[in-house]
């Protein structure tokens, strides 16, 4: 299969979002700019781990920077999106491995995506500089998909910041076990096996 690159340089918009209801929510990351749109599959665990990394990124570049990086220190209000994913939601490949490093030239967060089943190491990531069409390509080799989008650190930070209250509006946990409850309720393991 021929390897697909999404590129997208300070979309307009990149988003976490679900679908589904809550213990049956699909988790999705979106990147749109202009008329393409590019949304990829990935569990729950691994939104929340890319917010927080993307959160303690930008916190060590604040640091090493002594505040000088355009790095804001929380999330502007003003690029807060609460708006739902782009419909309808066509997965283009579903996330295996990310990777998440600070640009320094270009002062930018750059996120990148890797379809399931490879290794990023192996990927030789310098064939994917200069793309600039946000629009997918085929590379004439064979290997994994890749979504890569660099942000600035204002957007990174709102990014975070709806990734971590999405996981966050899930199931509410019983006040008893801690597990998930549904909206009937569950079989609770400190009450013996009784519905609560």
């Amino acid at each position: 299969m021929a390897r697909q690159l999404f590129e997208y340089d300070r979309p307009q918009r990149f988003v976490a979002g679900t679908v589904g209801q809550p213990g049956q929510r699909a988790f999705y990351l979106q990147a749109s700019d202009g008329t393409a749109t590019t949304t990829v599959a990935l569990e729950k665990q691994q939104v929340a781990a890319l917010a927080e990394r993307v959160d303690e990124l930008l916190d060590e570049v604040l640091r090493r920077s002594g505040g000088s990086a355009p790095v804001p220190a929380l999330a502007p209000t003003q690029a807060e999106d609460l708006e739902p994913l782009e419909m309808p939601v066509e997965e283009a490949f579903r996330v295996g491995t990310m990777s998440l490093a600070w640009d320094a030239d270009r002062d930018l967060v750059v996120i990148e995506c890797f379809e399931v089943g490879d290794d990023p190491e192996v990927v030789e990531l310098e064939e994917l500089t200069g793309l600039e069409d946000p629009q997918a390509s085929t590379a004439g080799d064979d290997g994994p998909s890749l979504l890569r989008v660099t942000l600035t650190g204002a957007a990174a930070r709102a990014f975070a910041r709806r990734a971590l209250a999405l996981v966050a509006a899930g199931r509410p946990p019983c006040p008893f076990c801690g597990n998930p409850l549904d909206p009937d309720g569950h079989v609770c393991p400190r009450a013996n096996g009784y519905r609560r």
